[in-house]
């Protein structure tokens, strides 16, 4: 199975919904809320998300070598190869 991150706001629904997809459909994730992070904490997030091609959007979701930036059930989908 591939190695799956959820970087998320607490606040945010999207976000919510995509913590909940990967529930449902029992794939083992990492769960990352950016703006519970310590400050410093929260600057590496933002530098692994920016290097990896994301744009600050919430959720961003690393699958394998692929990423998401928002909540996108179908591409969640193939690039887990459903």
């Amino acid at each position: 199975m591939k190695k799956v991150t959820l970087y998320a706001l607490s606040t945010c629904p999207w976000c919510r919904k995509a913590k909940q997809y990967f529930t449902k459909n029992k794939v083992p994730f990492r769960y990352v809320e950016y703006d519970l992070e310590p400050e410093d904490r929260q600057e590496e997030i933002m530098d692994t998300i920016n290097d990896l091609g994301g744009t600050g959007e919430f959720p961003f979701v690393t699958i394998g070598r692929g990423t998401v930036s928002g909540y996108d059930p179908d591409e969640y989908a193939r690039l887990l190869g459903q």
